[in-house]
């Protein structure tokens, strides 16, 4: 990779590859929502999301592959890998639920998302710099869905409103994790190939909170967190989804279209 050390290239591969896994599986959580969304708008949006998520998990698995040195294709890490293997945060798996639950998920994951990538456009890789700048415009706009729902279903009825503030405090245990930093993030942070997440945790609340007060509901504060995704540790629900995922590719290994 042009302009980076050797010895940062494995750091960066499980990196990018936790990034991209996210991405993927987020996508995949997403695409279930296809033919059952609320309205038909709902369902072209939420695929549309799904899509661009799925682009940046190619963009991301590709770079990951070219690094670790295994010479793996984004195919071989989307459909290659046990669920085991995979170090999305835990908040992309988790069940859909009902729409508000959805909405909750993804007011966390988009506010996160789009600081993560403003800051990765500032790195001296001019590559990542330019996904980085690519992605974080694409993600505001899944950001802007996601506030404008958090806005409409607090304001809205009081089942509404009920479901969202359930929403939230389903979603909300999730979140801490993805600011966490282990030794990779550390390294490659002390080493300016990109940034730590853990100063973005700040910025991210100010903004999330804005929103959930604009709704006219309360940010929570839970009495645990959950962790372990980036270690390969997952909740019960996601042996399923990584099911269906590589389903095609297991029935049919090496077939091509």
């Amino acid at each position: 990779m042009p302009g980076e050390p050797p010895s940062a290239a494995p750091d960066l591969a499980r990196y990018l590859l936790r990034l991209g896994d996210d991405a993927l599986v987020l996508g995949q959580r997403l695409c279930q929502w296809i033919t059952r969304a609320p309205t038909i708008d709902e369902d072209l949006a939420l695929s549309n999301i799904a899509l661009d998520l799925i682009g940046h998990a190619r963009a991301l698995l590709t770079r990951a592959g070219r690094l670790d040195g295994t010479g793996r294709t984004e195919d071989d890490l989307a459909y290659g890998r046990s669920d085991r293997e995979f170090t999305n945060a835990l908040l992309t798996e988790l069940p859909n639920g009902d729409f508000a639950a959805t909405v909750a998920r993804q007011l966390a994951y988009t506010h996160y998302a789009v600081l993560s990538y403003e800051t990765l456009a500032l790195c001296a890789d001019p590559d990542l710099a330019a996904f980085g700048a690519r992605a974080a415009k694409e993600v505001a706009f899944h950001r802007l869905h996601a506030d404008r729902w958090t806005v409409t279903l607090g304001r809205g009825t009081e089942e509404s409103a009920r479901r969202m503030r359930d929403g939230l405090e389903r979603v909300w245990p999730y979140t801490a994790e993805l600011f966490e930093e282990d030794e990779v993030v550390r390294r490659l942070a002390a080493s300016g190939t990109v940034p730590s997440p853990a100063p973005l945790r700040e910025t991210w609340l100010g903004r999330v909170t804005e929103v959930v007060t604009e709704a006219g509901l309360t940010v929570p504060t839970p009495a645990w967190s959950a962790t372990g995704g980036r270690s390969g540790l997952h909740t019960e629900e996601f042996g399923p989804l990584i099911a269906e995922l590589q389903s095609v590719r297991r029935q049919f290994p090496g077939g091509t279209w």
